[in-house]
This record gives C-alpha cells, structure tokens and sequence, in this order.
C-alpha cells in the first residue's frame, strides 16, 4: 500500500549550484548527499517538516539524468511514494495494468529499495515506489 509522498526528485546539471538555490529557497541546507553508482547519479536531499526534495546530478553522459535533463532540461524527474512492501507493491500495479520498469527492486539513495512505473501509464509522470532499508 502507498503511505505518502516519500520525496520529490529534481533533476539538476549542477549539483553545487542547485544546493546552494536550494538552501536559500528552502533555508536548510541538504541533510544527507550520497552517490548511487548503479544509477550514475549524486544525489542530495533537503527536508522541510514532512516533504524532502532530491536533487540529481549525473555522474556519466549515459545515466537516465543526463538523459532526462538532454531531453527535457532541468526540473521535475520524479514523484516517490513510500510503500509498506515494495514486492507486494508491484505484484499489485502489475495487476492494475502499470508497467514497472524494473521488478526486482534495487538499492536506491537514502536506505531505499526502489523501482519505478513507466511514465506512459502515469500520466507522463515517472513514479518511484520506495521501502526503507531495516
């Protein structure tokens, strides 16, 4: 079952650029900043009361973020939700008719198992489902 809204992922050329933006639009600084290899990507994440915001930059011209922001430019990759079971999860879209783009999930950044629903059966939104790590 989805929760609630895990975080928002933003996807950026700049990483030090768009903290920095960041910070003094939300006036935190990131609590947490990590590299997840497998995606290619070096994130950062800034938390306001319940809503965190993830900032992506690529780290290779080949990563889906480097592909997104050629295509699209900056702004907007994802929404996340937290879910109880990410396997249960799945099994369930799947029968709902969603196209999940990876069924076993993978190791995200902040302590998360991840996968994601292909953004032509959301409403053109790539949407990440994401269970903590215990």
């Amino acid at each position: 079952m989805l929760t609630n809204v895990e975080h928002i992922g933003i996807a950026v050329r700049n990483l030090a650029d768009a903290n920095d933006l960041f910070t003094k639009l939300l006036n935190v600084p990131p609590y947490k900043s990590e590299s997840v290899e497998s995606e290619h990507v070096t994130t950062s994440f800034f938390q306001v009361n319940q809503t965190k915001i993830e900032l992506l930059e690529a780290t290779d011209p080949s990563s889906p973020i480097a592909k997104f922001i050629e295509k699209k430019g900056e702004g907007i990759h994802h929404i996340a939700f937290e879910v109880d079971d990410i396997l249960a999860e799945i099994e369930r879209l799947k029968g709902e008719g969603f196209t999940v783009l990876n069924e076993t999930p993978k190791r995200g950044a902040d302590n998360k198992l991840v996968c994601f629903l292909h953004p032509k059966g959301t409403s053109g939104v790539l949407v990440e489902l994401c269970q903590a790590i215990v």
